[in-house]
């Protein structure tokens, strides 16, 4: 970067990661729609509800009575023992508010927890597809990602088999979603067993488990990998409130985790941002302690429209996908169309193709690479009814100019 004929040299860090994908596509989203286009949003990450009455009516509360001033690093003592009953009410999971860490958001629950545990020398499973800031963040934290790729045939798991054969000695943690952004997977019981066992035989590989869709599913109870013998004093829970309260903006999210590891957190949480904002926490009070009716109302038109996703996926030519069993993401392989030109535009690959659907066909999606599967792209149905049929209509008629 040159300003006024100098050269600003920023740090080596900088170059050994890239903006996240999903943000860069939602910029172009929006720069495409401020020129006047209309442009369908299937790109997007979060839902298109608005935060539930009674978690409003409790922030509003909590500036009338004043919470406004600095919090406790880890999260006010309160809002720790509400974390402790959603675990407790939802998973069958005891912590004390000692194991729990409040943060600005799932995705700085996650930098603790990776800054807290690595560092040069260290290697860091993650299986594909993963959710695109897994591996900068591992990479700003000086480790090596070591990316496993999963098969369509598994439905997007890794096995057991697949982890055995990864695990080195320089291996110290394993990082996983389930529910899983992008791919919709989620591991039942006897498939987290089955991992759980691969680790007894470990004992230097710590686990992260992003559990941040976990409401989102349409399979019913969502299980943790937490819940088996010896598994959850080496276990990293995370988890928040922005998927399944819809409250992305309200910045909140949270680890279970070991004593050590949760003081560590709180460690390098108190140089970076302090506690989360006030108002949020009094509010995720009443989320995590209410009766979830509001999560389940939101639950059921998500799977209403993911029957509808799958449906318009069906009629496209050269889509093929599995069924997402949570979030609200399909993960179509679209090889098929590689090689392929409109006459002006050749498709070479999932980038390419997520381009062409957003300049030709004014739907934002994203590319699969970002999640590191070059052969998938990541399609929303966070989205209304009607702009997800209008999209899938837009995406169908410009799949099929390609030849």
């Amino acid at each position: 970067m040159v300003i006024d004929n100098r050269t600003i040299e920023l740090s080596s860090l900088m170059t050994s990661f890239s903006e996240p994908e999903t943000l860069r596509m939602a910029k172009l989203g929006r720069e495409l729609r401020a020129k006047g286009f209309d442009v369908i949003d299937l790109s997007v990450g979060e839902p298109d509800f608005d935060t539930p009455e009674h978690i409003k009516e409790a922030a509003k509360k909590a500036i009338d009575e004043n919470w406004s001033h600095y919090t406790p690093v880890a999260g006010y003592p309160d809002l720790r023992e509400a974390v402790c009953h959603k675990f407790k009410r939802d998973n069958n999971l005891t912590y004390k508010p000692e194991n729990i860490v409040v943060s600005t958001g799932a995705k700085q629950s996650l930098a603790n927890a990776i800054l807290a545990l690595v560092e040069e020398g260290d290697e860091v499973i993650i299986p594909t597809p993963f959710w695109v800031t897994y591996q900068a963040l591992v990479q700003i934290a000086g480790a090596e990602p070591k990316i496993v790729r999963t098969s369509f045939a598994n439905g997007y798991k890794i096995t057991p088999q697949e982890l055995e054969e990864a695990i080195t000695p320089n291996t110290k943690l394993f990082m996983f979603s389930s529910p899983c952004n992008p791919s919709g997977a989620v591991y039942n019981k006897e498939e987290l067993a089955a991992l759980a066992e691969v680790f007894k035989r470990h004992p230097q590989v710590y686990i992260i488990s992003d559990e941040i869709y976990e409401y989102i599913n349409y399979c019913g109870f969502m299980e943790s990998i937490a819940q088996f013998d010896g598994m959850k004093e080496r276990t990293i829970v995370v988890n928040g409130l922005s998927k399944g309260f819809a409250m992305t903006g309200w910045r909140l999210g949270f680890i279970a985790a070991p004593v050590e590891i949760a003081k560590a957190c709180e460690k390098l949480q108190g140089q970076f941002t302090s506690g989360t904002c006030s108002i949020t926490q009094r509010a995720a009070i009443t989320a995590l302690t209410s009766t979830l009716d509001t999560v389940t109302e939101m639950v059921k038109e998500f799977t209403q429209r993911r029957k509808r996703t799958l449906e318009l996926m069906g009629e496209i030519k050269g889509f093929t996908f599995t069924e997402p069993d949570g979030a609200f993401y399909a993960f179509p392989c679209v090889d098929y169309y590689f090689g392929k030109s409109d006459g002006e535009t050749t498709i070479n690959n999932c980038d390419d193709l997520c381009m062409y659907l957003l300049n030709t066909a004014h739907v934002s999606t994203v590319t699969g690479s970002a999640f590191g599967d070059d052969q998938c792209i990541r399609i929303s149905f966070a989205n209304s009814m009607p702009n997800i049929e209008k999209g899938f209509e837009r995406i169908k008629s410009a799949l099929s100019r390609l030849k």
